[in-house]
Parts: C-alpha cells; structure tokens; sequence
C-alpha cells in the first residue's frame, strides 16, 4: 500500500475507488474497503479529520487518532492507497462553503447546525483531488449518503456513489468509534436499540407511522438507561418525515440515543 501525505503524491493510473473517512477505522471502514476492491483493483482511503464538521472545537479535539493501527487496517482490507492531507491542502484559502440545504438541518442537522454543510464542501474537495469512478459510503451515516448523491446531482460530478449496508457488532449495534467510549456494560445494553428497531420494522407492517412512533418512544421509557433524542421515519428517497404510507414509497426509521452520555445513531429500512 503506498502512503501519500499530499495530492502530488497520489498517484493513481486508471479509474479508482475511494473510500473517505475520518480515521479511527474499525471493522465497518474495513467492510467499505472490501467493497471498494469489488468495483476496482486500485482504492483509495483518504484519513481526513475534517475542522467544517465540527461546530464544537472541543469534540474536534476529543476526535481518536489512531494513525498506526487505521495504516494496518485499511493495508489489510485492500487499499492500495492511503492519502493523508493536511488542512491547508484541503482547505488552501478562503473556504466557499456548500449548503446542504433544508435536508441538512433535519434529524442529525437538528443539534448540529452546518455539520452537513461541512460534509458537503470536503467531499467536494476530495472529489476533485482524488477523481475517484466510485466512492464508496456506509448506509449507517443514511442522511449524510442521500446528501452526498444530492450533491453529485446538482453539480453532474462524474462519480458513482455507493451505499453499503450498516456494518454491525455482534450484538447489533451498529459499528462506529464511539462504541469504543462505551463501558463493557453500556455495550452490552446498547443492543437494544436494534432490537427495537426490528420491533418497530415488524409493528410498521400492520400499524401508522404515529402508532410505529408512539412504540418505539414507550420501548425506550422502559429503559430509564437509555435517552431517545428522536424516532422518525421518513421518505427513504427525499429524508422527509412521512405521516401517511404509500404503498409505492420504501420508508426508513432514522434514532439517536444516549447512553452513558455518548450518542449512538441507528437506522432501519422500513419496508
């Protein structure tokens, strides 16, 4: 695996496949990576802890860096290339920001004002650098992979974005790098919110979208451990919040919770 710590480096012969992360990669980045080798024999895995992302300077700084153990990682599920760049290759002058738009500030935009903003203009940027055929997204992060392809739209990127399944712990729980600030027993626990949402997918078959609501919000009372920040199913196409079902539509549940004040987020397909 060759190792660029800047655009110049990068050196790509042919159409690739790229896998953008911000480091502190598990098992779910390894999953994408084992993807993007489907699609081609060259993939690139760019590690780049993105300042826009942030709207708290503290989290930025919180942020895992586990350079030597993400090199490894992504070595062993194929990458053939890992560019690191820095801010200023990144960010070279004035920073235009790209408006994600309405669908930008629901859900996960809600608490995080501009958080998809700042997804938006460095995926961009890595695009123009990197130049990839396919790029590769986990369906975990859902809003964010529909805002992606919305970009892609808007300014005819050449690039095919492809969504991977939720990669998922053992127990369910949808693999990110904040379990790891989870205590054993909170892990443990944290299984719950998966095995709610297949109650809620099951319930969804025969119920409304406000009783498939109002269930999910009764589970979680049940369990004083755990605070619900929200429940909502929506259109899986556009992201916005259905209140009526049509058969022709596909529908997704979208959660945030809290556990141990570390907050996890999880999404279902519906239908």
């Amino acid at each position: 695996m060759k190792i660029a710590v800047n655009a110049k480096e990068l050196i790509v012969d042919g159409a690739c496949a790229f896998v953008p992360t911000m480091g502190a990669l598990h098992a779910g980045h390894a999953s994408l990576i084992k993807k993007a080798r489907e699609y081609s024999d060259t993939v690139v895995v760019s590690i780049f802890i993105n300042p826009l992302q942030f709207e708290n300077k503290d989290d930025l700084a919180k942020y895992p860096r586990t350079p030597e153990f993400d090199i490894e990682l992504a070595s062993q599920a194929g990458a053939t290339h890992l560019w690191l760049p820095t801010v200023d290759e990144i960010y070279p002058g004035e920073v235009q920001k790209i408006s994600a738009g309405a669908l930008g500030d629901i859900y996960e935009g809600v608490k995080r004002p501009g958080h998809f903003d700042g997804v938006l203009t460095v995926v961009n940027r890595l695009f123009e650098l990197v130049k990839p055929q396919w790029a590769i997204f986990g369906e975990k992060d859902f809003q964010q992979l529909q805002i992606v392809k919305k970009l892609v739209e808007r300014y005819a990127i050449p690039v095919q974005i492809i969504g991977c399944p939720i990669f998922r712990e053992a127990n369910g729980l949808a693999m990110s790098s904040r379990n790891e600030r989870l205590s054993e027993n909170a892990r443990k626990k944290a299984a719950l919110i998966f095995e709610i949402l297949n109650q809620a997918k099951s319930y969804f078959a025969s119920k409304s979208i406000t009783e498939t609501i109002q269930f999910v919000q009764n589970e979680f009372k049940k369990h004083p451990e755990f605070e619900l920040e929200y429940f909502e199913i929506a259109d899986e196409t556009t992201l916005l919040s259905a209140e009526s079902k049509e058969i022709e539509k596909k529908y997704r549940g979208f959660i945030a919770v809290f556990i141990e004040k570390i907050r996890l987020i999880d999404n279902i397909s519906l239908n």
